[in-house]
């Protein structure tokens, strides 16, 4: 009989044991394969147990594991987008911003195919402005008024408005980095000395590629310059408007006409030449020196006949077409800085531009390849306004990475 009750009890222990196991929820990854129990031994060393598994693997090697296929669940969703946006500043004719247009009232033009507007949002938000003053020996005669205009557009910007002081004459020179402390940044624009040679191309590859491309949000680019080149070794007239196309960065030029000043043309001042471009051979060595001894000042290296580069009508206009596409391919203005009025309305209606645009964007209806040029033109559906923004792009290796260029 009591063999009876313990096979009984036996009997039902065990079937409550397979029951619960069997309607146990699990969802495991990797199920391991049974072994059998081994039996302990103090002489051999510890094994280490998964405390959920009923399994201990020691002198043997566990059998291989069954892998499940991964749950959906769990799948990773990769999505790539060829989202364009760029900033977009609405003027009355007055030159005030408006502020009061909703998505409907944008048209968007690729390659003069209208485009679906995707993105639209009103900013406000703080922008980083890097400053480049141009401290070649053309602008010797005008670097006190650069500097005042380069101070007067710092007081113009917000509390939380950052700016990045950089001077260039042959070489480019960090005189800040990116801060709101405006008595830092008044002290560096004053430090600005001058240089031989103007490597205006390079400076502004150096900004776009440098420092544009490794800053967050809104920016800018305010450059006080003549507009004429005569040292860059990296960087050409085309290649560097090419890289401001592919950079989300608004340019204002202000150009200070310096020819007079500086090429003598009808001024007493006196010149200080330029770099000059070398011609070869002796005739242009006797004509760099006997061009230094007229000139007056040291001699430097360059230009045959005793010319100095950067000091002819043609070069001053090549200067200022440049100034005006850097200002056309990135959605800016262009500024001529003749009376202090003018530029202190022009620094106004800057700071007022970046403060306040809108943003949109759009999927291209045709996916260019990369280095593939797209035009592209914003209208607003309504009469009398005016409206800023970039004219083209230039599709990179990542179309996702677009951003306005």
């Amino acid at each position: 009989m009591k063999r009876i009750v313990a096979a009984l009890i036996f009997t039902s222990l065990f079937g409550i044991s397979v029951f619960s196991q069997t309607t146990k929820k699990t969802r495991p990854r990797i199920i391991q394969n049974p072994a059998p129990q081994q039996q302990n031994d103090r002489n051999k060393p510890p094994v280490l147990v998964d405390k959920n598994s009923t399994s201990v693997y020691d002198d043997e090697e566990p059998p291989p594991p069954i892998v499940l296929p991964p749950v959906e669940d769990d799948e990773i969703i990769k999505i790539e987008t060829n989202l364009v946006t760029m900033p977009v500043t609405v003027l009355d004719r007055n030159g005030r911003f408006v502020s009061n247009l909703q998505q409907r009232d944008f048209q968007i033009f690729e390659n003069n195919v209208e485009q679906q507007v995707g993105f639209f949002q009103r900013v406000e938000t703080p922008f980083t402005v890097i400053l480049m003053i141009d401290v070649s020996p053309s602008t010797q005669y005008k670097i006190d008024e650069i500097q005042n205009a380069a101070i007067t557009f710092v007081n113009q910007l917000r509390r939380d408005d950052k700016v990045m002081v950089i001077a260039f004459d042959e070489r480019v020179n960090i005189l800040s980095r990116a801060t709101s402390d405006r008595n830092q940044l008044r002290r560096a624009i004053q430090q600005a000395r001058f240089g031989d040679g103007t490597s205006l191309y390079d400076a502004v590859d150096q900004v776009v590629n440098r420092e544009l491309r490794y800053i967050d949000g809104r920016k800018a680019v305010v450059v006080f310059t003549d507009g004429v080149d005569t040292t860059s070794k990296r960087a050409t007239y085309q290649s560097a408007v090419r890289e401001v196309e592919e950079v989300d960065a608004i340019f204002y030029p202000i150009r200070y006409d310096t020819f007079k000043s500086y090429s003598g043309g009808g001024s007493n001042q006196p010149t200080y030449p330029r770099r000059r471009r070398s011609s070869g051979g002796w005739g242009g060595i006797l004509g760099d020196i006997l061009g230094g001894i007229v000139i007056g000042g040291t001699n430097p290296t360059g230009g045959g006949g005793g010319v100095p580069a950067g000091s002819t009508r043609g070069e001053y206009e090549t200067g200022k077409r440049f100034l005006e596409d850097l200002a056309r391919n990135s959605g800016g203005r262009n500024f001529e800085a003749n009376t202090t009025y003018n530029l202190d309305s022009a620094f106004a209606g800057i700071a007022e531009e970046l403060r306040q645009q809108y943003q949109i964007g759009y999927y291209p209806s045709t996916i260019g390849r990369t280095g593939d040029r797209k035009s592209i033109r914003v209208r607003v559906m309504r009469p009398n306004l005016v409206v800023r923004a970039k004219t083209s792009y230039i599709v990179g290796e990542n179309a996702s990475s677009f951003a306005g260029r």
